[in-house]
């Protein structure tokens, strides 16, 4: 009886080793938010700060996003003194203002198409019906506020991130589009107009079927230097790929060529290197996508993240109750017809505090580092 009751405890709600978060919270409860620890005394930050991240994931900015109304309001509630941070766990709320937990309360009887309502009673014997609970998309606002604060630190040491939408069912991108002032300004995050316009017009196609689409959000980030991540089983590359794939609905995930690796040969694929004017060693390509052997190396790192469809759509679809009896069912709620917009800053934030985590750990990768740190603190 002790162990089966040890086996329903839901764990892996942490992540990071040393920028560590935990998030906490449930899309119907009072609230959610984040608990991080980790982060290094003395860095600038404010709500504002995390807020701006916020306000890219936040529902009810279109009519491709649920109509549900929140504010999503970032509130700090540990430590930060006089606009910096304590080096002391920064925790972070925000809390629940419109919730409507009648929409869901038949889902307690039988199990939605694409969602974890089955296997989360197949694990704990009991779960909160009321929007998915913590396998609600909510959930990620824990993740996008602990990323605002991981994008800060890494933004001290020149890393940022470039991150859009690169594909919506069949449309995507076309490079010679590029244009990156159309994805905060465009609904759909797609840097190109012509790409954007057709996303939409089949969007309105899939919503005038009550149905849903899926697509692809990309991730370029740029200034990371070489030696960053580890070679065996603390690769960046697989570290990212962990980070990314704990995202609901992501069901694929690529760096660099990716799948498309596979059909190429190995002196297509190879990145030959040159030393620039400055003597810096370059690649002249970047089909490896700034990692090679799970170390960064110097180049831009580009990554990808494959969303399926939006599982709640309004068609009838067939499932079983809890008793297995067969049953037509409409979903009620109010639900994204196309999630990856908004998914676009989770993807962003992720990549950040993976980025986060393993640069302060290789703070110690070599003997000089420690010995300068050390050396340069007593001097002040």
């Amino acid at each position: 009886n002790k162990k089966e009751k040890d086996d329903r405890i839901m764990s892996g709600s942490t992540f990071g080793t040393k920028f560590k978060i935990t998030t906490w919270g449930e899309s119907h409860g009072a609230g959610v938010g984040v608990v991080i620890d980790g982060c290094p005394a003395g860095l600038p930050l404010c709500e504002e700060d995390i807020q701006r991240y916020l306000d890219r994931r936040k529902p009810g900015q279109s009519r491709f996003s649920t109509p549900r109304k929140e504010d999503d309001t970032a509130l700090i509630q540990s430590g930060i003194f006089e606009g910096r941070t304590t080096g002391t766990p920064i925790s972070i709320a925000v809390y629940n203002k419109n919730q409507r937990s009648a929409d869901y309360s038949e889902i307690a009887s039988y199990y939605r198409p694409g969602h974890a309502d089955y296997t989360f009673d197949q694990k704990y014997g009991f779960r909160d019906y009321r929007g998915g609970g913590r396998s609600s998309a909510r959930e990620t606002i824990g993740r996008v506020a602990a990323g605002a604060v991981a994008a800060k630190l890494l933004d001290t040491i020149g890393i940022h991130f470039l991150t859009y939408v690169k594909s919506i069912g069949p449309v995507t991108i076309d490079p010679a589009h590029f244009d990156a002032s159309c994805i905060e300004t465009h609904p759909l995050r797609m840097p190109d107009a012509v790409a954007a316009a057709e996303a939409q017009a089949y969007l309105d196609r899939c919503m005038q079927s009550q149905n849903s689409s899926g697509g692809v959000v990309e991730c370029i980030i740029k200034g990371v230097p070489a030696g960053i991540g580890e070679p065996v089983f603390q690769k960046l590359d697989s570290a990212l790929a962990g980070a990314i794939f704990s995202i609901g609905a992501v069901k694929g995930f690529e760096i660099g060529d990716g799948f498309a690796a596979a059909r190429a040969t190995g002196i297509e694929n190879n990145d030959a290197f040159y030393s620039d004017k400055h003597g810096q060693i370059r690649k002249k390509t970047n089909h490896a996508g700034g990692i090679l052997g799970g170390i960064s190396d110097g180049s831009d790192i580009i990554l990808r993240a494959a969303f399926k469809p939006t599982p709640s759509v309004s068609a009838v679809q067939q499932t079983v109750s809890k008793n297995g009896e067969t049953i037509s069912i409409q979903v009620k709620g109010r639900h994204d017809p196309v999630i990856v917009p908004r998914a676009v800053v989770v993807v962003e934030a992720m990549a950040a505090l993976t980025l986060a985590d393993l640069t302060l750990l290789n703070l110690g990768a070599q003997a000089d580092c420690v010995s300068d740190f050390y050396i340069t603190s007593q001097k002040k």
